[in-house]
C-alpha cells in the first residue's frame, strides 16, 4: 500500500464521539482501494460523557483519546504526533465529538473555538494542497481550519449552515448521497447522518468522498512521477 490517509477522532459515539459508522465506512473504503490509514486524536477530556441508551449525561469523565482507541482497535495515535509530511490526504469522521470535542460549536456555535493543535496539525495539508475531506457536522469547522470561502455541507440544516456563512465559509446543499467538491482548495464533503436514516445511505456518500480523495492523490502521484 503506497497511499497514505489521515483520520482525525474525537471519541467513540454518535453522541459524545465520533460516529461509529461514518468511522468504520470510511475505514472500510479505505481499505477496498488499497489505501493504508493511520488513526490520530486529541490526547484531551472529553466535553461530557452520553448515555447512549438513554441520552442522558453521565457522572464521568472520559478521555478522546481513549475513546478513539475503542474505535480504532487500539490503533491511534496522540493528534501531536499527526504530521502531513507522512500522509497523502486527511479524512475528519463526524458525530457529535466534532462539536464537542474538536471545537465547542455545540456550545458557542458559530463563536466556536478548535481544540489546541487541531489547527497546527491540519493546516499543513490544506498549506500542501493535500486533499481533505470532511462529513456530517465536522465541515462546520472548516473555516476556522482552513480559512474562508471554501465550498463545504452539512445536507441542509439551516441553523448549522448557517452557522458556516456567518465564519465566512460557502454552504451548498446536498442529498445524503452525495458529495460536494471545492476542487480550488481540495475538500471535499457529504452529509453523512446529519441526513442518513439508513447506513446504506450515509455509505453512498462516505464512499463517494473516499473515492475523490483517492482520485486526487492519484493525480498526485502522477505529477509527481513525471517530475522524477
Amino acid at each position: 500500500m503506497t497511499k497514505q490517509v489521515a483520520l482525525i477522532l474525537s471519541g467513540c459515539g454518535v453522541f459524545d464521539g465520533s460516529e461509529i459508522y461514518e468511522t468504520t465506512l470510511t475505514l472500510l473504503r479505505l481499505d477496498q482501494l488499497g489505501i493504508a490509514y493511520e488513526c490520530f486524536a486529541p490526547d484531551v477530556a472529553q466535553h461530557h460523557v452520553i448515555n447512549h441508551g438513554t441520552g442522558d449525561e453521565m457522572e464521568e469523565t472520559r478521555n478522546v483519546l481513549v475513546e478513539s482507541a475503542r474505535l480504532a482497535r487500539g490503533k491511534v495515535r496522540p493528534l501531536e504526533e499527526l504530521s502531513a509530511d507522512d500522509f497523502d490526504a486527511l479524512i475528519l469522521p463526524g458525530g457529535f465529538g466534532a462539536a464537542k470535542n474538536l471545537c465547542d460549536f455545540a456550545v458557542k456555535g458559530e463563536d466556536l473555538e478548535l481544540v489546541a493543535g487541531l489547527q497546527d496539525a491540519v493546516q499543513p495539508f490544506h498549506a500542501a494542497g493535500k486533499p481533505i475531506g470532511v462529513m456530517c457536522i465536522a465541515p462546520v469547522m472548516v473555516p476556522k481550519l482552513l480559512g474562508e470561502g471554501i465550498s463545504v455541507t452539512i445536507g441542509n440544516d439551516a441553523s448549522i449552515s448557517g452557522a458556516i456563512s456567518a465564519q465566512g465559509g460557502l454552504h451548498k446543499s446536498c442529498e445524503v448521497t452525495d458529495i460536494v467538491v471545492d476542487a480550488a482548495n481540495r475538500v471535499v464533503t457529504t452529509p453523512a447522518y446529519l441526513l442518513a436514516e439508513r447506513i446504506s445511505e450515509a455509505a453512498q456518500g462516505i464512499f463517494k468522498l473516499v473515492e475523490r480523495i483517492d482520485s486526487w492523490i492519484e493525480d498526485d502521484k502522477a505529477r509527481a512521477a513525471e517530475q522524477d
